[in-house]
């Protein structure tokens, strides 16, 4: 029989049989075309296998095996409202109650300190405008400080408050991508009232000393907030917890559900209240509890803690594997340093990243070019920019990230398809 040609944009795809020199690839004759296979299936073209390889990790994580055999009794066999008085609700509380216990003790702190949220949006968004309203709006200290390299959560909510009055301070980072201490020392008084700097890098990976920087704030009177969403996988949880006096956590980053956060506020700090309507997490954020994603979310940050080490030396493997294959091809370049494991920021010199994207999906590999959150946005990444990349350079990176199920059979062949896509693209570029 004549090979059937499947898979769609969203599907898998058969590994390109063009060359660098064969320009587009062949389109398909009508009548050979059949509808796209199934998610995790094969399909084949010509005289090619391929499956996809999925490396966008930092964006979204599949939700592990173990932690959906905990939700899954939570959607209908246990599906009471966790507010209702009779047993059904009983019973969902004592599991909303027994997943904050866990994320406790995960994170080294009070149960009455974490607070549930949908996500780490929200969470950041919690803690900034919260600060903004109980301090900056009732004090004297109206200073907040974060750096330009945060994810648009945090960028957008500073914003928001330097409307309102607040004097928002926006620290440089270095070509690693990294805030300087010496920056925030420089930018503090006795009038900041908040310094927020994430914990690791959602687009490059780099990893911020967040231990000096807060230091320096609780040294000037000041808070520090943390978005440690990227971080939960590679990065002690509970040592970040201990300096910071706010964190924010998203569960799909870890093999949680998606619409899922904490929000870890430390005993004594003052911050507004996010939602009113309800008295759902101590009358903070009013709207019935998503019980099943907080029993996920909790499972899901308990076993990343206990599987740290031994994911994050798989993580670091299956990166140096990836970057010793495509090293031999020239123009490729790792933007930024000090990375946390897993996460890699690629330039590839003489290719724009929608081009490189679009032929890597082709060719069944899943990455991006950044948060997922700002890709619809046509700008070039902020974080490259003020890394001191040009628009041009910035426009050509890529972001490439491992995750747990990842093996080294996909990180080679994921390598050796990344360096056949950029020569394509340059390729075309150039007729």
């Amino acid at each position: 029989k004549t090979p059937r040609r499947g898979g769609g944009a969203l599907g898998p795809h058969p590994s390109p049989p063009w060359g660098a020199d064969a320009g587009c690839p062949p389109r398909a004759a009508k009548k050979n075309r059949g509808p796209p296979p199934p998610p995790g299936g094969r399909v084949v073209f010509t005289e090619h296998i391929m499956t996809r390889i999925y490396l966008d990790n930092a964006a979204t994580t599949p939700v592990d095996g173990r932690v959906l055999e905990q939700m899954l009794p939570y959607f209908s066999e246990r599906f009471g409202n966790a507010d209702s008085v009779h047993s059904f609700g009983r019973e969902a509380a004592a599991a909303v109650d027994n997943a904050r216990r866990k994320l406790a003790g995960v994170l080294g702190v009070r149960q009455s300190e974490v607070f549930f949220t949908s996500c780490g949006t929200e969470s950041n968004n919690w803690a900034i405008k919260g600060v903004a309203d109980e301090i900056c709006a009732k004090s004297a200290k109206k200073r907040i400080i974060t750096s330009v390299i945060e994810h648009d959560s945090v960028l957008s909510s500073c914003k928001t408050v330097g409307m309102k009055g607040a004097d928002t301070v926006y620290l440089p980072v270095g070509a690693d991508g990294t805030v300087s201490p010496e920056a925030l020392k420089n930018a503090i008084n006795g009038e900041t009232a908040l310094v927020s700097v994430m914990a690791v890098n959602n687009e490059t990976g780099a990893v911020q000393p967040v231990r000096e920087l807060a230091e320096i704030a609780h040294g000037c009177g000041a808070l520090f907030h943390t978005d440690a969403v990227q971080a939960a996988c590679t990065q002690d949880l509970k040592a970040l917890a201990a300096v910071a006096d706010i964190m924010s956590l998203s569960a799909h980053k870890c093999g949680g559900p998606k619409g899922a956060g904490v929000l870890y506020v430390r005993k004594g700090v003052r911050i507004g209240d996010l939602m009113d309507g309800g008295e759902q997490e101590r009358g903070r954020r009013g709207g019935t509890v998503n019980v099943p994603a907080v029993i996920g979310c909790a499972c899901a940050f308990e076993l990343a803690a206990k599987e740290r080490e031994s994911v994050s030396a798989k993580l670091s493997r299956l990166c140096d594997i990836f970057l010793s294959r495509i090293a031999s091809a020239d123009g490729i370049t790792v933007n930024g340093g000090g990375r946390a494991p897993g996460i890699v920021n690629i330039r590839a010199e003489g290719v724009t990243d929608d081009s490189l994207l679009h032929l890597l999906d082709l060719a069944g590999v899943a990455c991006s070019a950044g948060a997922a959150c700002s890709s619809g946005s046509s700008e070039p990444s902020h974080v490259l920019l003020a890394m001191g990349l040009t628009e041009e350079r910035a426009r050509g990176s890529v972001r490439v990230s491992f995750g747990r199920n990842n093996t080294e059979e996909e990180a080679e062949e994921a390598a050796r398809r990344f360096v056949e896509a950029v020569v394509l693209a340059r390729g075309r570029k150039n007729k």
